[in-house]
């Protein structure tokens, strides 16, 4: 193409996107104005006048997020047809709603990703448009149907994985490859699992997947959402943009820290403590110290009634627990039978005791009247309920599990390791979440539900409204006979005017979700998945009983004793024989240089693992320099100072005790244009542990990678420039 026609081809592109844009603008302008309108209310109901309001808002948000990057190419099929590819689909009204830009997730813009020169897809030309804004600033061409040897879009691909990282992860729209398209639009109803090395792109393709099935099965989905689990709150940040960036709001973002909802943990376990939660084997821990509460007295517990005392003994008390524990109901919901079983067993001998002398069992009626004065007064005995509660209490996951970690007598009763035990029970941690959402199931609800409370809540609402009618209504005999007014209760019931002032729930769905434990997802992502136990699955499958999960992990940068050995090992018992597995291959974030200096860690402690090819180099060596203990300040200061200066991210990982450094768990998933890693001989010493550490540690950076060393540099990392300065 001539300059000039290139020119005129911009020109008119440009007035394209910019009818685009007023297309955009048209569409906003009218949801807006019927958002307005649901607000102000109509004839409708309140439900249905708030289901509306919702959905208008949510149509809102994915209008206000397509302005970045609207339009981001053309396709140009063999028989003339030009179809505009961009972050949403828009529709002409005048037109009979032909589209006039495709949504990326659509079936007919697939070709925009997976076409090539060899395997056109019947498309004549890809074009590619790079936008500042709202305007088009230019585009790229690509012929197809003409075997080339090149790969489409690469232009595109390394202007973006080569621009400076900002605070959190872009979307990749414009720049899918084919290998990320097939993962992301692969119909697959179970659990897929997507593996690749550092700077695969395994999260974001992870991510476009959840839009792409929001698109595509949005009735299935939506009322029901989909949860995302990632390793920490930071790596959470990282990627909480770009869902919101394609429109996308019904998502609840999570660690498995966070799936007990209301729980704060606060400490970290040891790593043999670690294992041991993790494993399934805890089940039978948590099922025996759930017993072990519901005891036997060891000398007769004496409850006084008006007219007798009784005695609670192992005969009657082991008589109720049998009868409790056969009814096969949780702990809690249980308690009701073994209440029964034990009145009834005490108000049979006190009615013995009363009545002797003077009344047999053959005057039946006389005895029952008797056995049910004294049923309800056991019902009212304080002290017939805290022997109850003695015997058979009312608990929570939390006071069940607490008191256990805290008494070796209780640990060595449940059949637990003493490496459970720790001093403050309260003091919770990750592995203690899957533990105490398994006690939810096997605990039950206790009778005063939170169901129950709302109840009587409303109850007592209408009854106080009742009263407060009575007092400020005129009553008909008040009126005189010629007049006609219309009274309050005309107009409205207690429970009516009482429902009215209820607060109701106006929480997005997302809100609703993370503070609801017993809320179900359609699907479910889980990010370094390698991470997770036996027992975190357990917790995850009951989020998501259909079995539909996105996997995202790399067994090579597993670093919990409890994590996944193999895919296999784990999905088998799951989701047996509904498990497909992908790779990705390419690494799209770490260049050349830096994945050199990586490989050879991955070789010392995961020699069979290939390590992913790097798309692209950086023309910037990494380099290391031995310091002294005094030196080491000063340097990481350097480092800070001159990164300070420069466009993008930067950051220092290091054991816990360097000044500045965070360590490389805390980084995982995340990309920084910048890494210089502190002292890998220590971070290398905690064995294959360590070595994952610094795997991922060395893979962080996108452009620049410097190593501080106080001891002998690594053989692992021999491949490291030496130098004399930062």
């Amino acid at each position: 193409m001539s300059i000039q026609g290139y020119e005129e081809e911009l020109r008119s592109e440009r007035d394209r996107v910019a009818a685009l844009h007023a297309r955009l603008d048209a569409e906003r302008a009218r949801v807006r104005e019927n958002y307005s309108a649901a607000l102000r209310g109509g004839g409708e109901t309140l439900v249905e006048r708030d289901a509306e309001v919702r959905a208008l808002a949510k149509e809102v948000r994915r209008l206000d997020v397509a302005d970045n990057g609207l339009c981001f190419g053309r396709l140009d099929t063999l028989s003339g047809e030009r179809h505009y590819v961009g972050r949403i689909g828009l529709f002409d009204d005048e037109n009979d709603y032909e589209p006039v830009l495709l949504d990326w997730r659509a079936p007919a813009s697939r070709a925009f990703y997976v076409a090539t020169a060899a395997s056109p897809e019947n498309m004549r030309r890809r074009r590619q448009f790079h936008t500042r804004g709202r305007r088009l600033v230019d585009f790229t061409d690509e012929v197809l149907g003409r075997p080339s040897g090149e790969e489409r879009g690469d232009a595109a691909l390394l202007a973006a994985i080569d621009a400076p990282r900002g605070e959190g992860m872009r979307d990749i729209v414009a720049t899918i490859q084919a290998e990320q398209d097939e993962i992301i639009r692969l119909d697959h109803p179970g659990v897929l699992v997507i593996e690749g090395g550092p700077g695969t792109g395994k999260t974001v393709v992870a991510l476009h997947r959840v839009a792409y099935l929001l698109y595509t099965k949005r009735e299935r989905m939506e009322r029901h959402g989909v949860l995302v689990v990632g390793p920490n709150p930071a790596f959470l940040n990282h990627i909480g943009r770009v869902l919101p960036s394609l429109g996308e709001s019904d998502v609840v973002f999570a660690t498995t820290g966070d799936l007990v909802p209301g729980l704060h943990v606060t400490a970290e376990d040891a790593p043999e403590a670690a294992r041991l939660k993790g494993s399934l084997t805890v089940l039978d821990v948590l099922a025996a110290a759930v017993a072990d509460r519901q005891r036997l007295p060891e000398d007769p517990l004496p409850v006084e009634l008006a007219d007798v005392t009784v005695h609670v003994d192992a005969g009657i008390a082991g008589w109720g627990r049998d009868e409790a524990r056969a009814s096969g109901l949780p702990h809690n919901e249980a308690r009701p039978v073994f209440t029964e079983i034990v009145a009834w067993a005490l108000a049979e001998r006190a009615v013995a005791r009363i009545s002797k002398g003077w009344l047999t069992r053959a005057d039946r009626v006389a005895w029952e009247q008797l056995r049910t004065d004294l049923l309800a007064e056991l019902a009212q005995s304080e002290e017939f309920t805290a022997v109850l509660d003695q015997l058979w209490p009312v608990l929570t996951p939390q006071t069940l599990l607490a008191p256990l970690y805290e008494s070796p007598e209780r640990l060595r009763a449940a059949g637990a390791d003493q490496a459970l035990l720790r001093a403050d029970g309260t003091a919770w941690t990750v592995s203690d979440v899957p533990l105490l959402d398994e006690l939810v199931d096997l605990l039950g609800r206790a009778d005063t539900s939170a169901e129950q409370a709302a109840e009587r809540e409303q109850k007592a609402e209408a009854e106080y409204t009742a009263g407060v009618l009575e007092i400020l209504s005129t009553t008909r005999e008040d009126l005189m006979a010629d007049e006609d007014h219309l009274l309050a209760q005309d107009l409205v019931y207690a429970e009516d005017l009482a429902e009215r002032f209820l607060e109701r729930d106006t929480r997005d769905l997302a809100e609703r979700a993370a503070a609801d434990r017993d809320w179900t997802y359609r699907h479910v992502v889980v990010d370094e998945a390698q991470e997770l136990s036996e027992m975190d699955w357990r917790v995850l499958v009951r989020r998501c009983p259909g079995k539909s999960f996105t996997v995202v992990g790399d067994l090579a940068q597993r670093r919990s004793v409890a994590g996944a050995t193999s895919w296999g090992a784990v999905l088998d018992r799951y989701a047996p024989g509904r498990w497909v597995h992908r790779s990705l291959s390419v690494n799209y974030r770490t260049p050349a240089e830096i994945m050199t200096v990586a490989a050879g860690v991955l070789a010392e402690f995961a020699p069979d693992v290939r390590p992913p090819e790097s798309v692209r180099a950086c023309g910037v060596r990494p380099w290391a320099r031995r310091v002294t203990e005094d030196e080491l300040p000063t340097a990481v200061e350097e480092f800070v100072r001159e990164e300070a200066g420069r466009e993008g991210t930067s950051v220092v990982i290091g054991p816990p005790d360097v000044p500045g450094a965070v360590p490389a768990s805390e980084t995982k998933g995340l990309e920084f244009d910048a890494v210089l890693v502190v002292d890998p001989e220590r971070i290398l010493a905690d064995g294959p542990r360590g070595a994952a550490e610094l795997y991922v540690a060395l893979t962080r950076a996108t452009q620049r990678l410097g190593v501080l060393h106080r001891g002998p540099l690594p053989q692992a990392l021999s491949v490291l420039a030496e130098t004399g300065a930062a």
